[in-house]
């Protein structure tokens, strides 16, 4: 398994992202939708991981969007045959290491109510429970956590 930071602008990665899709839509009002376009994925405020299995076929990915204050995670999937391998959690480590090289040390997402796996795997990443952020509302079909980075402190000689 490959993990690394590639663009989101990819055919195999567009249909990771369509399988996201075709998977969460149904579970929730479109309202409750709340995924961002591939041209959104591709801004120099994204950072963007992809994980490769051995023969170098995407089968994981995951964003991280750096606002001001916090990064949102965003697009994590892996492919449900590639599941229970810890690549998510690999996924999730690589882009919080690289937005906190970028500066950002607190971390935000929204996922849906009817996703055990992904609260739970958020859950032992250290990700907490609470309420809405940025431009979200309240809704019963939401779950916003967030986990703040202690900065690593620098060693001078």
């Amino acid at each position: 398994m490959r993990i690394a930071l590639e663009t989101p602008d990819q055919p195999e990665v567009i249909a990771l992202i369509d399988e996201l899709d075709a998977y969460q839509k149904p579970l929730y009002p479109a309202e409750s939708h709340h995924g961002i376009p591939i041209d959104v994925l591709c801004r120099p405020n994204v950072i963007f991981a992809v994980a490769r299995d051995a023969g170098g076929a995407a089968v994981g990915c995951g964003a991280i969007v750096l606002e001001r204050e916090y990064g949102e995670l965003k697009r994590m999937f892996t492919r449900p045959t590639h599941r229970g391998r810890g690549i998510a959690g690999a996924l999730l480590r690589l882009l919080e290491s690289e937005a906190q090289r970028r500066g950002c040390a607190q971390f935000m997402l929204e996922t849906g109510h009817l996703q055990p796996e992904a609260l739970a795997l958020y859950e032992r990443c250290g990700y907490r429970r609470r309420g809405p952020f940025g431009d979200y509302a309240e809704d019963p079909n939401s779950v916003f956590m967030g986990k703040a980075i202690t900065p690593a402190r620098l060693h001078h000689p």
